[in-house]
């Protein structure tokens, strides 16, 4: 009986990709570089794998194809990053195979290579990206928004309100009504180029940005794009701005 178009030997063939894809050393150094949770860019993770950047280039067509990795397009920059918690969940399982220990509940799993920004520290700590907040104080907001229940769509990169979000937002001040009849997009991911993890943009992210701002939680440098958050964000919001 022929069996070449059987969906078992569907699932194995593309299995048999996968494996490919992971198998050679330079792109398999990429993914342990990207386990971290953090965007790089070919650059970086050429640096990592060894090899030219051209044959980078070639390692990140293939991961890309095989849905291993995303690209990110943010301005004239270009970032890649694990496609979706389902690969990361998959590549940590290898590495315990391989006998990399596991990464404990909760925390990312370890990375061949850790991420060192080298944003100023007064930049990386809290700024604005356009109209909204930005590095870590801004991925960290992104993260608790999420994690609080109040923003859907985690690995969509376009974000709606959950219903208790909405409730949430407006007794704190945003007018989620006005919000939305913005031309712009309503809330989305911006990749963070400090962090490389994304933070809160789109019209909602402004409208934070602009209540924080107004209500004294953080507050923006003369000279610059730097904010400070201060003692009374931590003290009226630490679910928030801890």
């Amino acid at each position: 009986m022929d069996t070449s178009t059987s969906p078992d030997s569907s699932a194995d063939f593309q299995l048999a990709r996968l494996a490919g894809a992971i198998a050679e050393p330079a792109r398999a150094r990429m993914l342990g570089c990207l386990m971290d949770g953090h965007a790089r860019t070919a650059t970086e993770l050429a640096t990592v794998a060894e090899v030219a950047a051209s044959t980078a280039s070639a390692h990140l067509a293939r991961l890309k194809d095989e849905r291993l990795v995303e690209l990110l397009v943010q301005g004239k920059h270009r970032y890649f990053r694990l496609a979706s918690d389902e690969v990361a969940a998959a590549l940590e399982s290898l590495m315990v195979l391989a006998g990399a220990p596991r990464a404990p509940s909760g925390q990312s799993a370890p990375s061949t290579a850790s991420f060192v920004p080298s944003t100023p520290s007064r930049l990386r700590s809290a700024r604005t990206c356009y109209d909204h907040m930005a590095g870590t104080a801004g991925v960290a907001l992104h993260d608790r928004l999420h994690a609080q229940g109040w923003l859907s769509g985690l690995h969509s990169g376009s974000y709606e309100l959950t219903p208790d979000g909405a409730i949430a937002l407006e007794s704190l001040g945003v007018e989620v009504d006005a919000v939305r009849r913005s031309r712009r997009r309503f809330a989305c991911a911006c990749l963070d180029w400090s962090e490389r993890r994304p933070h809160l943009g789109g019209a909602l992210g402004a409208a934070w940005l602009q209540l924080s701002l107004r209500r004294g939680w953080v507050r923006q440098e003369l000279d610059g794009r730097a904010l400070v958050l201060t003692p009374k964000a931590q003290r009226e919001m630490p679910e928030l701005f801890a």
